[in-house]
């Protein structure tokens, strides 16, 4: 079983991440463009959003800006997308999965990733991807995870022109502590990571010199 940091390290843009154990949950985003890179992460009542860090550089908000986590009820839910609102409005991660598909940004296709944290430590993940012209919508449920463990999905394998859509099933991995995890970040590509251990959440915002 691999360290997620030494993934992290070993590649440049995994684009964003959604990493659930069984006492914290990770997210973090990546940007190419000034349009992406120009992101913070900001609390909200019910979890955080992402925002401009200089409203003058937005460009297109439509896939950059959103709510990557909300809570829907004693559950959290953490996507990469504005799927977030969808899950909770339905008030179910699968209908609300169910109801969205892959991001509309030919050619890469970004696939949408999502995760369900419930109070008894059960949770599932979710990748909602392009393939043949189709969506392939996929759910991958677990009972929990072993203390210090967790299970890994994110956006892409890695870099390339269009960019490679992650593949397989979220990989189990040990978990470093928030700010390992955000050291192995690549520094040119790195945005912003959310960080909750035991409730207690930690925001690392690029723009804001952390």
């Amino acid at each position: 079983m691999e360290n997620l940091a030494d993934i992290l390290r070993g590649n440049p843009y995994p684009g964003r991440g959604i990493v659930v154990g069984a006492d914290r949950v990770y997210y973090f985003i990546m940007g190419r463009s000034v349009n992406s890179r120009n992101r913070v992460f900001v609390e909200t009542e019910d979890g955080i959003r992402t925002e401009a860090h200089d409203p003058a550089l937005l460009a297109d908000p439509s896939l950059i800006i959103y709510h990557p986590v909300r809570a829907m009820g004693d559950a959290l839910v953490v996507t990469n997308g504005d799927q977030t609102d969808t899950i909770v409005e339905v008030g179910s991660f699968r209908d609300g999965c169910m109801a969205r598909e892959y991001e509309p940004d030919a050619p890469n296709f970004t696939p949408r990733i999502s995760a369900i944290i419930n109070p008894d430590g059960t949770f599932e993940l979710s990748i909602l991807k392009h393939e043949g012209g189709r969506c392939v919508r996929e759910f991958f449920a677990y009972e929990g995870v072993d203390e210090g463990c967790g299970y890994f999905i994110s956006t892409y394998q890695g870099d390339g022109n269009p960019l490679p859509t992650f593949a397989g099933e979220p990989v189990l991995v040990k978990l470093p502590e928030a700010d390992e995890v955000w050291a192995a970040l690549n520094a040119d590509n790195k945005v912003s990571l959310y960080a909750n251990v035991n409730g207690v959440v930690t925001l690392y915002n690029k723009n804001l010199g952390d």
